[in-house]
């Protein structure tokens, strides 16, 4: 094969220009991806440059050294970093292989028709050539790919983290509007912000969460060591479609409040956080939306304060023993619950009006707060609220709070009620 290449070698390479040149012109014609990007005379260059590779590779193999690759390697990085697709470049590879070996044969006919049997058993050595260098075109094309997939990652992180967390300085409203510009996001508009509960997640977290469609909010995914959030985009939705979107993750989720701006996102952040601790693991998979649970918020956003609400309102009722605190503290949830109605409450627990009227007295001397004056009301809320964010965030401490959905029965078993309150 070599000795038939070097008869040829000048015939051969007239043959190969002649063919970049038509190749070049087949693909700037066909191809409007390589037209965006190169020129005639560059791709006409490059062309070239890889035919006669082939066939130098093709003389090596023949010698049996290794193809040289670096080349090709080189291409598909230069490929994957400029942006063309790597169908388009395989492609004119396959298309450049054929050319070259019509090339060769034509000139070895030229040459000496008879020579042509000769030339046969190249054949398989030819395209082994070219498939090492398509190869090694796609290797370094999809580890080009990769990589670029891993910076704009980083990058997507770090922009989102501009507005998540905020930013301190003059600068830091025009921080974040660039940092959304980049992401994609309009600088005004109607944006929020959900925290997903690290609990019963799987791991899965923003990798299967959705990102928005046509019909629903587009949402921007942030996967960090204590947590996951994600940067709604509402545009026309209403805060409440955020529901919809997340409940396939069967997770506890808080959602912030509707800002304007960018520059708002952090403290969209902030008060979702906020939201996310209204909503006790106890209640089971729920979105909690800060607008919905203000009260709550008030609590979980003031630890000390919540503490001294647990001490000085419900403080007699948590000196108790551990089932008279759990039956007083479920009958005041579940009063709570049903808006005030004894006789709701009395279906939902399970006994009888009377019981849950006695019990409601028993915890109004204890307390000394009225059920009857609004202003008591509220304090036994919001000390409930405490009571019950305290426990969820300290497990050894939820036995002597009970899961509000499951009733004791006057028998001593548990059922879970069967309706609710109209």
């Amino acid at each position: 094969m070599e000795r038939i290449i070097e008869e040829i070698r000048e015939d051969l390479s007239r043959r190969i220009a002649v063919a970049a040149d038509r190749l070049a012109d087949r693909t700037l014609t066909e191809d409007p991806a390589y037209a965006a990007l190169l020129g005639r005379a560059e791709l006409r260059e490059r062309i070239h440059h890889h035919l006669r590779a082939a066939v130098e590779g093709l003389m090596r193999s023949s010698r049996g050294l290794p193809v040289e690759l670096a080349e090709a390697r080189a291409i598909g990085a230069l490929r994957a970093e400029q942006g063309l697709p790597l169908a388009s470049l395989l492609h004119t590879y396959r298309r450049g292989g054929r050319l070259l070996w019509q090339s060769l044969t034509e000139a070895v006919a030229a040459h000496d028709r008879a020579a042509l049997p000769r030339l046969l058993p190249g054949a398989a050595a030819l395209w082994d050539v070219l498939d090492q260098m398509t190869d090694a075109v796609t290797e370094s094309y999809h580890l080009t790919r990769a990589a670029q997939g891993d910076r704009d990652r980083e990058r997507r992180a770090a922009l989102l983290d501009v507005l998540l967390d905020g930013a301190d300085g003059p600068s830091a409203a025009a921080d974040a509007e660039a940092a959304a510009v980049q992401l994609g996001l309009p600088e005004r508009g109607r944006f929020s912000v959900v925290v997903l509960a690290s609990e019963g997640s799987g791991g899965s977290g923003a990798r299967t969460a959705p990102t928005g469609s046509a019909s629903a909010p587009r949402v921007l995914w942030r996967v960090r060591a204590d947590g996951e959030i994600g940067l709604v985009e509402l545009g026309h939705h209403p805060l409440e479609s955020v529901r919809d979107l997340l409940a396939p993750l069967g997770v506890r989720a808080g959602v912030g409040p509707v800002v304007g701006a960018p520059a708002e996102v952090a403290r969209a952040h902030r008060l979702a956080a906020l939201a996310l601790c209204t909503a006790p693991e106890s209640e089971g998979p729920r979105t909690a939306l800060l607008d919905e649970r203000l009260p709550a918020a008030l609590v979980a956003g003031q630890a000390e304060l919540a503490g001294r609400l647990r001490h000085v309102v419900l403080g007699p009722v948590l000196a108790l023993p551990p089932e008279d605190r759990r039956t007083l503290l479920t009958t005041l949830g579940t009063w709570l619950a049903c808006r005030g109605s004894t006789t709701y409450a009395a279906q939902r627990l399970y006994c009888h009006r009377n019981t849950v009227s006695n019990r409601l007295r028993r915890l109004e001397q204890l307390t000394g707060r009225s059920l009857s004056d609004p202003r008591h009301v509220v304090e036994l809320a919001l000390a409930h609220s405490a009571v019950l964010q305290r426990a969820a965030a300290e497990p050894a401490t939820r036995p002597a709070v009970p899961d509000q959905r499951v009733s004791p029965t006057p028998g001593g078993t548990a059922r879970r009620s069967p309706r609710r309150p109209g």
